[in-house]
C-alpha cells in the first residue's frame, strides 16, 4: 500500500506533504520567507499548534510572533519556561509564583513563599531560562480526565486551578509538560523553548517584571510603567482578595453559594463611596471649572460622568455635562489615515479652537451657544442650547481626548480636573493566567454595540485592533497627567456579561477572519457561571452596556 498524502494550499500554491507531517517541520521549511518566527498555523481558519500533524486537506496560514494569537502563545510559552527555571532553582514550595498584572509589556509577578526576590536571584533564573532556551526542549502538550486534572493540581499545590475546574464542562484537559514540569494555561503554546530567546527580568515593587517584545518581536520592549496604573491594578486586586474573590474559581464558588447579591451591593455601594469621594476631592477647590475625563473603549465613562454629576450636585454645585464629540468638525473636514479612512479618533477631528474659544468664554461669565454634532449628516449644529457658568457652575466633559493639554492649551491649569478611567480587572483565571482587561472591554463592548448600534459581534471584532491602536495612540500616554486613576471595572461583570455575549459570538460563522477571535472568547466565557442581571442596579455602570440604565446611555 502506497503512502497517503495531503494537498495543502500556502500562500496560494497547493504542495503536497506526507500525511503525518509536523505542521513544525512545513513552518520551518517557510521561515525563511518571514521575518518574524512562525509559531502556530491555521488549517482552514482553525488555530493549530506545530507540534500537530498534517492529516486532512486544506488552507494552511503561519502565524507569527507579530501576530495577535502567535504574540500571546509566545507570552504564555515564556511563563511557563519562567516556571520551569523557578522550580529548577528554588525547589517546589519556594518557586510558587503568581503571575499579577500585564503593565508595560511586561507581566508583574511575585513569589508567594520566597519573598521579595533581588538581582541576584533574578540573573541566576534568567541564566537557566536562556540554557533551557538553548536547548530547545519540547513544550509537550497531553489530554487528561477532569477528575484526574483536579486531583494533579491539588498534588501540585495549585489550588486556584483545582477550584476552577470543578466547574468544568467538558470531560478532559490539556496540560503541558516543559522538561517534567507540568501545567495548565488558557491558550496555545510554541513547540519549543528555541523560541523563547527575547526576554529580559527586572525587580519592580515586591516581585519582579518578565519582560517582552512588542512591535520588534526581537528585541526587549522598553518597560515604561505607569505608577497610577499599577497602584490601581494592585488595589482592585487587594480589594478582590478581601473580598475572597481573586480567581474565576472562588467567584464561581460565590455564585453556587448564592452570595452575589451580596456582593453585587457591596461592590455598588464601593463605587459610589469612590465617586462621592472624588466629587469632594473636586468641590474643594475654588479653582475647578472644568472636569477632564478620558479612557479607552467601553470603560463606562457616560455613566461614570452621569454619577459624579449627580455626587457633585450633592454638595452643592451645578455640573454640566459635555461630550467632546460635539465638537467634531464637519465630516468634510475630517483628517483620513493611511487607507483613506475617516480618522475620528485623532485630536485633529475635533476643532480644537472652537471649544477653546467656548471654554475661554464660559470662564469669563459669558454665555455660550453649544453644538451638537450631528452623527446621521456629519455636521455640527445649533440648537439653541445655551450655558452660562455661575458661582457653583461646574463642566463635566467627557471625550477620549480629555487629558490631552493640547485639547485646552488656553485654559488655566488649576482650573482643570482630570480624571482616567478604565475598566480594570479584578480577579484572574488562577495563578499564572492573568485576566487582560481588553478581554472584559471587548466583551463590554460586543454587547453594547449589538443592543445600541445594532453592530455584530464579527463587526465589532473586526474593528477592534484599530480602536486598540487609536487608545495606544491618543489615550493611554496621558493616563498619568490625571489627577485621579478610576477603575469602573466590577468583580462579577463577565459572569453577567456572559448570557449577552455568548449568542452574539455563536452568530459568527466558522469561515469568517473574526471566528478564531469569537471561539477564544467563547472558551474564556465557558470558564464563569452565569449571573442574571435582575440584581443590577439601574444606575450601574454594568447597565450601560447590558441595558436598562436609569441614564440616556
Amino acid at each position: 500500500m502506497g503512502e497517503e498524502y495531503v494537498t495543502l494550499k500556502i500562500n496560494g500554491e497547493e504542495k503536497n506533504y506526507k500525511k503525518g507531517t509536523l505542521y513544525l517541520d512545513i513552518a520551518e521549511e517557510y521561515q525563511k520567507d518571514y521575518q518574524d518566527d512562525i509559531v502556530l498555523v491555521t488549517l482552514d481558519n482553525r488555530l493549530c499548534e506545530l507540534h500537530k500533524k498534517a492529516d486532512k486537506d486544506g488552507e494552511l496560514k503561519f502565524v507569527t510572533t507579530a501576530d495577535a494569537a502567535g504574540r500571546k502563545a509566545y507570552r504564555r510559552s515564556l511563563t511557563l519556561l519562567l516556571q520551569k527555571a523557578l522550580y529548577h532553582l528554588l525547589g517546589k514550595k519556594k518557586s510558587v509564583i503568581r503571575v499579577m498584572h500585564c503593565i508595560s509589556q511586561a507581566y508583574y509577578c511575585e513569589l508567594v513563599e520566597y519573598g521579595k526576590p533581588d538581582e541576584a536571584l533574578l540573573q541566576r533564573v534568567k541564566e537557566e531560562m536562556l540554557r533551557m532556551a538553548e536547548e530547545k526542549l519540547p513544550i509537550e502538550k497531553s489530554s487528561m480526565g477532569l477528575d484526574e486534572a483536579v486531583a494533579l493540581f491539588h498534588e501540585l499545590g495549585m489550588t486556584d486551578k483545582e477550584r476552577l475546574f470543578r466547574y468544568r464542562r467538558s470531560s478532559n484537559v490539556n496540560i503541558y509538560s516543559l522538561d517534567g514540569y507540568l501545567d495548565y494555561f488558557y491558550g496555545y503554546m510554541v513547540a519549543h523553548t528555541g523560541y523563547l530567546k527575547y526576554f529580559d527580568l527586572r525587580l519592580y515593587d515586591d516581585g519582579f517584571v518578565l519582560m517582552f517584545p512588542n512591535e520588534n518581536t526581537k528585541k526587549v520592549a522598553e518597560f515604561k510603567p505607569s505608577v497610577k496604573h499599577f497602584d490601581t491594578l494592585n488595589s482592585a486586586r487587594e480589594w478582590s482578595q478581601t473580598m475572597g474573590v481573586g480567581t474565576i474559581g472562588a467567584l464561581n464558588d460565590a455564585i453556587a453559594q448564592g452570595r452575589m447579591q451580596e456582593m453585587i451591593l457591596v461592590q455598588e455601594a464601593l463605587m459610589e463611596k469612590k465617586i462621592g469621594e472624588l466629587a469632594q476631592k473636586i468641590a474643594s477647590s475654588q479653582h475647578h471649572k472644568f472636569v477632564m475625563i478620558a479612557g479607552p473603549s467601553s470603560s463606562g465613562k457616560t455613566t461614570f460622568s452621569h454619577r459624579l454629576s449627580i455626587q457633585l450636585a450633592t454638595l452643592g454645585l451645578h455640573p454640566y455635562p459635555l461630550g467632546l464629540d460635539d465638537y467634531y468638525h464637519s465630516r468634510e473636514k475630517c483628517p483620513k489615515d493611511e487607507n483613506g479612512n475617516y480618522d475620528f479618533e485623532c485630536l485633529e477631528a475635533l476643532d480644537v479652537e472652537l471649544f477653546n474659544q467656548d471654554m475661554q468664554a464660559l470662564l469669563h461669565g459669558e454665555t455660550v451657544e453649544l453644538p451638537t454634532f450631528n452623527f446621521k449628516t456629519g455636521k455640527r449644529e445649533y440648537k439653541g442650547r445655551t450655558l452660562k457658568l455661575g458661582e457653583g457652575d461646574i463642566l463635566v466633559i467627557e471625550g477620549i481626548h480629555g487629558l490631552n493639554d493640547k485639547l485646552s492649551y488656553t485654559l488655566p491649569k488649576e482650573s482643570k480636573f482630570k480624571i482616567f478611567i478604565s475598566a480594570l480587572t479584578q480577579i484572574n483565571v488562577d495563578e499564572h493566567n492573568y485576566l487582560p482587561t481588553t478581554d472584559g472591554r471587548l466583551i463590554r463592548r460586543i454587547v453594547r454595540d449589538a443592543r445600541t448600534r445594532n453592530t455584530t459581534a464579527q463587526e465589532t471584532i473586526a474593528m477592534w485592533d484599530s480602536v486598540r491602536r487609536g487608545e495606544e495612540k491618543y489615550i493611554f500616554p496621558f493616563q498619568d497627567s490625571a489627577d485621579v486613576m478610576f477603575n469602573s471595572g466590577l468583580i462579577y461583570e463577565l459572569a453577567v456579561l456572559k448570557s449577552y455575549a455568548e449568542p452574539l459570538l455563536f452568530g459568527i460563522e466558522k469561515t469568517a477572519p473574526e471566528y478564531m477571535e469569537a471561539k477564544r472568547l467563547l472558551k474564556f466565557l465557558d470558564y464563569f457561571l452565569p449571573v442574571p442581571s435582575e440584581e443590577i442596579g439601574r444606575n450601574s455602570i454594568l447597565r450601560e452596556f447590558i441595558g436598562g440604565s436609569t441614564f440616556h446611555v
